[in-house]
C-alpha cells in the first residue's frame, strides 16, 4: 500500500512537501510503513477540487447517488478481508473484533445510508410554501484511530448521500484502512473531486481545514480538546461544526436476580476494543451493600479475558494503539492506586510473556469515588472503576456528575424500571442491558461529549441545509 500519496481530484498525487512519520504495528512495535503528512497547501488543493465538483454533484439525482453508494458497498464487500486485516494491523484490534465488529460496521453504515437516502423527502409542501433540503457544500471530515472504518463511513455515507463533497483527514496513527476506502471509492467511479483524502497531523492539516473559508462544514470525532480547537477555528468562517467527542459512561447495575450477569457483561463491554471506545461503560455503579460481591464477580470476569496477539483467534484484548496511549493508561492506573482505590486485578506494567507491544493488564478498581481521576478522566484503556451507591437517586446523581454525556448503561431485569432511570440520565445513548440498534440509532452526546448527531436519518440531516421557497 502506497502511504506516500494523497487522493485529490480523482487521482493519487504527491504531497507538496515530503515529510514522513513511522506507522507502528502496536502488537510488536515494528515499523510497517512511512506516512507522508500534508500541509495547508495540500488542503488548498483538496478544497479546490471539492469546491469545483460540488455544483454538479449536488445536482445529481437520488438514483445516481444510490447507484454510487451501492457500488461502493459491493466493492467494500469484495475487499472486506483486506479492511479487517488493515484494522488489526494498524490499531491492534483482535481478529475476531476486527472482522466481526470493526469492518462489519462499515457495511452497516453503507446499508443504512442507502436506506435513508431512498426514504428521504428532499422537497415537500408545508403550510403553503415549499421546503427543500439541500447539501450544505464542501465538508471536512476528521476521524480517529479507535474505530477507524466506523467513523469514516458513518460520516462519508451520509455526506455522499446528501450531495456534498468531502475532504477526509483520517488519523495519522491508523491510515491503512482509510487508504482502502479511498481505493474503493475510486474503483466505484465517484466523480473527480467528490471525495478527497489528505493525511496529516491535527494541528496542521486539521487546523487548515477548520480555518478554510471554502469548507462549509466540519465533522469531527476525537478528543474534547481537539473538538474545541476545531470549533474555535471554524467559528472564524461561521461554518457548521458537528462533533462526537469524549465520554465517561456510567453503568448502573440494579440489585436484582441478574446481578452477576450484569457485572460480567459490564466488564466485557468495558474491556472490548482494549477499552478504546468513547462510549465504553468505564464507571460501574453498584449497590453499596453488594459492592464486595461485585468486585469478586468483576475480578473473575476480567481474569478470564485473554490478552495477546491480535492474530490469535482466542485473543479478547489486543494492544493499545501507541506508546503514547500506553504511557497515559499506565499513569492513570498508578493514579487510581495513589488516590486510594482498591486494585482488584490488573495494575501497572505489561501482562506476563508480552514484552513487545503496547499491552496492558485488564484492570478493575473498587471503592472508587466519583471525585477520583480514574472516575473523571477518559482513560481509553481496559480499566474499570466500580463505584458504590446507596439509592437509585444517588446512582443517577453520580451518573450525571461528569462533564461528558455520550452514553450510559442501565443493567437489570425490569425493563420499565431501567427505562425510568434512563430518562433521568443526561446522555445521547442509553443502553439497557447493553442493547444496541447499531447504525440505525442516532449517535452523539450531551454536554462536552459534543453536538450534532451521526447515523441514519439524523446523520443525513447534519449535511443538509433547509430552504424555504415562498410565493
Amino acid at each position: 500500500m502506497n502511504l506516500e500519496k494523497f487522493y485529490i481530484n480523482g487521482e493519487w498525487v504527491d504531497p507538496k512537501k515530503s515529510e514522513t512519520i513511522d506507522i507502528i504495528n502496536p502488537a510488536d512495535e515494528t515499523i510497517i510503513g512511512k506516512l507522508n503528512v500534508g500541509s495547508s497547501e495540500d488542503i488548498d488543493r483538496a478544497v479546490k477540487a471539492a469546491k469545483s465538483a460540488f455544483p454538479s454533484y449536488s445536482q445529481t439525482s437520488v438514483k445516481d447517488r444510490l447507484d454510487l453508494l451501492t457500488t461502493i458497498r459491493n466493492i467494500y464487500k469484495k475487499r472486506f478481508d483486506e479492511i479487517a486485516e488493515a484494522i488489526m494491523t494498524e490499531m491492534g484490534a483482535p481478529t475476531r473484533l476486527a472482522s466481526g465488529s470493526q469492518a462489519m460496521v462499515g457495511l452497516g453504515h453503507l446499508k443504512t445510508a442507502i436506506r435513508v437516502l431512498g426514504d428521504h423527502n428532499f422537497e415537500y409542501e408545508h403550510n403553503g410554501y415549499t421546503v427543500r433540503h439541500e447539501p450544505i457544500g464542501v465538508c471536512g471530515l476528521i476521524t480517529p484511530w479507535n474505530w477507524p472504518i466506523n467513523q469514516i463511513v458513518s460520516k462519508l455515507g451520509p455526506c455522499l448521500a446528501s450531495g456534498c463533497t468531502a475532504i477526509l483527514k483520517p488519523s495519522e496513527i491508523a491510515p491503512l484502512s482509510a487508504n482502502l476506502i479511498a481505493e474503493i471509492i475510486h474503483e466505484a467511479g465517484a466523480p473527480p473531486g467528490v471525495f478527497n483524502m489528505v493525511h496529516g497531523m491535527g494541528p496542521v492539516v486539521g487546523e487548515a481545514m477548520s480555518n478554510h473559508p471554502d469548507i462549509d462544514m466540519m465533522s469531527f470525532t476525537g478528543s474534547t480538546r481537539g473538538g474545541i480547537a476545531v470549533a474555535q477555528a471554524s467559528a472564524k468562517t461561521v461554518k457548521r461544526v458537528s462533533q462526537e467527542l469524549g465520554g465517561k459512561s456510567p453503568n448502573i447495575i440494579l440489585d436484582d436476580e441478574v446481578f452477576a450477569k450484569s457485572i460480567t457483561d459490564g466488564v466485557n463491554s468495558t474491556m472490548s476494543n482494549t477499552g478504546q471506545s468513547c462510549n465504553a461503560p468505564t464507571r460501574m455503579l453498584v449497590p453499596k451493600n453488594r459492592h464486595d460481591e461485585a468486585l469478586e464477580i468483576a475480578k473473575e470476569a476480567a481474569n478470564k479475558l485473554i490478552t495477546g496477539n491480535p492474530k490469535d483467534e482466542k485473543t479478547d484484548i489486543g494492544p493499545l494503539v501507541s506508546k503514547t496511549q500506553f504511557d497515559k493508561v499506565q499513569r492513570l492506573i498508578e493514579s487510581g492506586i495513589n488516590e486510594g482505590a482498591k486494585l482488584v486485578t490488573g495494575g501497572t506494567g505489561k501482562p506476563d510473556d508480552l514484552e513487545n507491544g503496547y499491552y496492558v493488564k485488564p484492570t478493575v478498581f473498587g471503592n472508587v469515588t466519583n471525585s477520583m481521576e480514574i472516575a473523571r478522566e477518559e482513560i481509553f484503556g481496559p480499566v474499570l472503576s466500580i463505584i458504590p451507591y446507596t439509592s437509585e437517586d444517588e446512582a443517577v446523581e453520580i451518573a450525571n456528575d461528569t462533564e461528558y454525556g455520550l452514553a450510559a448503561y442501565v443493567s437489570g431485569s425490569d425493563n420499565e424500571r431501567m427505562k425510568a432511570i434512563a430518562r433521568k440520565i443526561r446522555a445521547g445513548q442509553i443502553h439497557l442491558n447493553h442493547g444496541s440498534a447499531g447504525p440505525n440509532a442516532p449517535f452523539g452526546g450531551f454536554k462536552q461529549s459534543g453536538n450534532g448527531r451521526e447515523k441514519a436519518e439524523w446523520g443525513l440531516e447534519e449535511f443538509l441545509e433547509v430552504k424555504a421557497i415562498m410565493l
